[in-house]
């Protein structure tokens, strides 16, 4: 069972994520429709400027964290972040290239969905969570 604190944290996460996600689509979709760069190179892209945001806002608003040792839990979130990306390209590309035929955009919305749970629990329990010293 979930408790309060927690759904009200996934909810917060969830907001900042959306916010996230608009990043993530614009420069998706702005790198590969408009520079019609490589559509992988695009994701990754949108990917990577999402995740730096997210966690500039989930330090602050979400998880409250004041700790001292920003450069390590900023490469905490970008490591989780990374391992989302692989899941994200992967996940399209069984869905848009290998197994099915899906719109790309579908299959980065399933994508998207899928990594925001990974995400939440990586950073809630592991990389956000408070330590007594």
């Amino acid at each position: 069972m979930i408790d309060k604190s927690t759904l009200k944290k996934l909810a917060m996460f969830g907001l900042v994520g959306f916010t996230g996600m608009i990043i993530d689509y614009a420069a998706t979709a702005f790198l590969k429709e408009v520079l019609e760069a490589n559509k992988y190179l695009a994701n990754t892209t949108g990917f990577v400027l999402a995740a730096s945001s997210n966690y500039f806002i989930n330090r602050k608003w979400t998880f409250k964290s004041s700790n001292p040792k920003i450069g390590k839990e900023y490469t905490g979130f970008i490591a989780i972040a990374i391992v989302g990306l692989l899941l994200n390209n992967s996940i399209i590309w069984i869905l848009s290239d290998y197994l099915f035929s899906l719109n790309f955009y579908l299959s980065k919305f399933v994508a998207i969905s899928i990594v925001f749970i990974w995400n939440f629990v990586m950073n809630n329990f592991f990389n956000f969570k408070h330590r007594k010293t």
